[in-house]
């Protein structure tokens, strides 16, 4: 297995070498039990919890901006998250994103037992990115969850997850920032989508700016004329 971290080792070594962060314990033996890491107030609208519950099992499609987005208020504010099985991540726009890369580590290929190395993770890390989700067995996938529940990390596969409590999809991407065939593109507007079971059945979206013009999120702005005809329908 080949292994990147873009911090200096981390404490408690793991199988094959990799290291990482240990969390606290608390009370019945499952680390951070009952407890929610922060996100961005405007993913938190869409979530079924004000925060990534720990335990839980979270999957994205489709959108390696909306998953960087996830990470970067739970690293910022001191978890440690990690990256499986995407060799072509951006790191620079990971850190554009607001991803504290001190905090960060990176497991581009697995190697053959991608299973195993993300049930080792689960051990330690607060917050477990998965890609290649299509090699890993479907009971394999609810093994990890499971495992995920006990050891109170958050788990989230990009790509597919038998079992997943909450999918996070992009729908209705819209680029601005050209004008009469000139200019850059400067931000992106979509539609982020919620769906899952239990606290989640509940479907949930918002429209958010991913990235923004800075390369973090932002909420999207109503349009001074919108209002007011959202107003005038009102009355």
């Amino acid at each position: 297995m080949s292994a990147t971290v873009s911090s200096a080792a981390l404490s408690a070594p793991t199988a094959d070498g990799v290291s990482v962060g240990v969390p606290h314990v608390e009370a019945g033996g499952v680390p951070g039990a009952g407890r929610v890491l922060p996100t961005r107030a405007e993913l938190a609208a869409v979530l079924p919890w004000p925060g990534l519950r720990r335990g839980s099992t979270v999957a994205v499609r489709g959108s390696v901006s909306l998953l960087f987005a996830l990470l970067s208020e739970a690293t910022a504010n001191g978890s440690w998250a990690t990256v499986v099985g995407l060799p072509g991540i951006n790191l620079v726009a990971a850190a554009e994103a607001g991803v504290s890369l001190e905090r960060l580590a990176v497991v581009p290929r697995p190697g053959s037992d991608p299973a195993g190395v993300i049930a080792a993770l689960l051990d330690g890390v607060d917050l477990v990115v998965v890609g290649g989700t299509g090699q890993v067995l479907e009971a394999d996938a609810r093994r990890l969850s499971a495992r995920a529940r006990n050891r109170g990390s958050v788990l989230l596969p990009f790509g597919r997850w038998p079992g997943a409590e909450v999918q996070l999809r992009c729908s209705g991407a819209r680029w601005r920032g050209l004008g009469n065939g000139h200019g850059h593109l400067r931000e992106r507007d979509v539609t982020v989508s919620a769906e899952g079971r239990g606290a989640a059945s509940k479907p949930r979206s918002c429209r958010l700016l991913l990235p923004s013009r800075d390369g973090s999120l932002a909420a999207v702005e109503e349009r001074p004329a919108a209002r007011a005809h959202l107003r005038a329908v009102a009355g």
